[in-house]
């Protein structure tokens, strides 16, 4: 019998291709409070400045932005607060070793809904420096051009 995966993507984050080089990607579980998934299910989340702080041979989820859930008492969650990421003690001893030994850090790629439970996908990350970062944009910009050539010619 084959399982297929319900899977809702909740939140992307569009600069980190742009921003660093990616090279290993992992699924990590999160620990949210009951108004963060509430709120994180109508796709109110943003990881824009969003990284991966270790602490204590654990990772945690910093400058994420769950909004507040509107329909929740006064006493709701602080909409930045770190979250604890929840990965087996082989993936996290990968990734602090990684990340020590060649200058990378851990950045969230997107987060979605895979069965009802919140992921979060994480990835290893080198950052791109100014020129990279040129190089990137004018090869996007050399096949938009091609691409709109051959549009015209059909």
């Amino acid at each position: 019998m084959i399982k297929t995966h319900n899977t809702k993507i909740i939140a992307v984050n569009r600069k980190a291709k742009f921003n660093y080089q990616l090279m290993e990607t992992f699924e990590a579980g999160i620990s949210l409070l009951g108004t963060e998934i509430k709120s994180a299910r109508s796709g109110n989340v943003q990881l824009r400045d969003a990284f991966v702080n270790i602490i204590k041979n654990e990772l945690w989820l910093q400058n994420t932005h769950i909004s507040p859930y509107i329909m929740a008492h006064s006493e709701n969650h602080n909409p930045i607060r770190p979250r604890k990421l929840l990965l087996h003690k082989r993936e996290i001893n990968k990734l602090i070793s990684k990340t020590r030994e060649a200058n990378m850090t851990i950045i969230p790629t997107k987060m979605y809904l895979k069965n009802g439970r919140a992921k979060v996908e994480i990835a290893i990350a080198k950052g791109k420096r100014k020129y990279d970062k040129r190089a990137a944009i004018a090869e996007r910009e050399t096949k938009r051009s091609i691409q709109r050539q051959l549009g015209r010619r059909r």
